[in-house]
């Protein structure tokens, strides 16, 4: 049954302030940055909005001033965030650094729902040394999903992209799709896991190509060096099959459906992403129709074939 959403990612460089600016001052001031950011994707009317790590760090800050700053910001800048989503029925994945009342701190996104409340957090799980010996932030150690009215969200924030413990959660707990704050971009990292995670990935990356990527690791859409920010629209009733033992029930099935099933085929990969484009069915009611093999279903079977048949 179709499931589609639209999503719209923002790419903005850290936004630098006056260092002698009132804070009281420069809070507005990175307010009113993001008032200017967001108005470039509003009009798409998105129903999730995902902003860059550490998106209210005024990067020229030093680090005694940042923590100042975070001390006058406290949650107004959250609250404008929730605000936003509330005026306009739509999420937002709003990354920061926060306090917490044992002085300690943790880099985490908050996912805030369409009515502008909380609905979620996730720390930040794998920090760059510097972050907890300089800044005094924790690790997080939770890999929560999250439940949101179109589907099961995960979080990922930079430096997380390059490990293993945190992508094999997701593995596990196959969220819908894994939202990505970072200042890094992650290359290759990115259609890792969204393919390996069997999600679609939405990433704001500052001032880097930011978009989205389908489970089968193509590239949906992406930001420029012109715009900084993207719009894109995914269906998420969907799964990824592989092509052995399949082809002749993908033939049935679309012979059946026509329109109302689409096959997209990366190249390659020898597995394809299979999604209802009728509100007549879902996706897992296909597969069952039509006995289609899950790309997971096989690759467990051919491994316990392997075990079966190894050489003496």
């Amino acid at each position: 049954m179709a499931n589609y959403i639209t999503i719209s990612t923002i790419g903005a460089r850290p936004y630098e302030l006056d260092q002698v600016l009132p804070l009281e001052d420069a809070v507005e001031k990175m307010i009113q940055h993001w008032q200017e950011e967001l108005a470039q994707v509003l009009p798409d009317r998105p129903d999730l909005i995902v902003l860059p790590e550490a998106c209210d760090r005024p990067p020229n800050f030093s680090l005694e001033r940042r923590h100042e700053y975070y001390r006058v910001r406290g949650s107004r800048i959250e609250d404008f965030f929730a605000d936003v989503a509330k005026e306009h029925n739509c999420y937002i994945a709003y990354s920061a650094a926060r306090d917490l009342p044992d002085g300690t701190r943790r880099n985490t996104t908050s996912l805030l729902d369409r009515q502008g409340e909380v609905l979620g957090r996730y720390n930040k799980n794998h920090l760059v040394i510097s972050e907890t010996t300089e800044a005094n932030i924790l690790c997080g150690k939770d890999a929560p999903l999250i439940e949101t009215d179109f589907g099961t969200v995960a979080c990922a924030i930079c430096f997380d992209l390059n490990f293993d413990e945190l992508r094999l959660k997701y593995v596990e707990a196959q969220p819908d799709l894994i939202i990505f704050s970072s200042m890094y971009h992650g290359g290759l990292m990115q259609n890792h896991w969204a393919y390996s995670c069997r999600a679609h990935f939405a990433s704001a990356i500052a001032g880097l190509p930011s978009g989205i990527i389908s489970p089968v690791g193509e590239s949906l859409v992406s930001s420029t060096n012109y715009f900084n920010y993207v719009t894109g629209r995914v269906n998420l009733d969907c799964d990824v099959v592989h092509l052995d033992e399949n082809w002749s029930k993908l033939d049935a099935m679309k012979a059946k459906y026509g329109a109302g099933v689409k096959i997209t085929d990366p190249g390659y990969l020898g597995a394809v992403l299979i999604s209802s484009e009728t509100k007549e069915v879902t996706i897992s009611e296909l597969i069952a129709e039509f006995e289609i093999e899950r790309l997971d279903e096989y690759f467990n079977r051919s491994l316990a074939h392997r075990h079966r048949n190894l050489e003496p």
